[in-house]
């Protein structure tokens, strides 16, 4: 495993909070929602993307957990958390969350993470989830991944 350190994280994470996962490294990329649907032979809608903000005013990292197929209206977001939302560029998503684009987790952060999960993926059996690398991926129930992240739950779209 390229990523050993960041995939090995999101293994700890996980038994630490109590959810059984098995990393699956995929022969092609899952870096995109698309991709990821692909190799795991579901819809893209049950894909978890896991895009990384942070707070205009706190400074904190905000993590959204957002179905593969919504774009997150930002404003909505924001209005909803009581905060602006700011895009870091790769560089600060790796210093203050310990992952790379691409292979974001919705777990084993190296800071503390505010984190929401979109009210759509709630409806699905199992989903989707990046492991850390841009080719690792595990299987959770929405469930499960909102007891091990302590996630709220938010409406993600307009």
């Amino acid at each position: 495993m390229a990523n050993n350190s960041s995939t090995d994280r999101v293994r700890e994470a996980a038994a630490r909070a109590g959810l059984v996962i098995d990393i699956v490294e995929m022969p092609a990329s899952t870096r995109t929602a698309e991709e990821a649907a692909a190799a795991c032979g579901c819809q893209v809608a049950e894909i978890v993307k896991s895009l990384v903000f942070l707070g205009e005013t706190s400074d904190d990292v905000i993590l959204l957990l957002v179905s593969g197929v919504n774009r997150v209206d930002e404003a909505a977001v924001a209005a909803r958390i009581g905060e602006n939302l700011v895009r870091p560029n790769g560089r600060t998503v790796r210093e203050r969350t310990g992952f790379a684009i691409g292979g974001v987790a919705p777990l084993g952060y190296i800071a503390e993470t505010r984190v929401y999960i979109d009210e759509d993926l709630i409806r699905f059996a199992g989903i989707w989830a990046a492991a850390g690398s841009p080719n690792s991926v595990f299987a959770t129930t929405p469930s499960d991944l909102v007891k091990a992240t302590g996630a709220a739950v938010l409406r993600m779209t307009g």
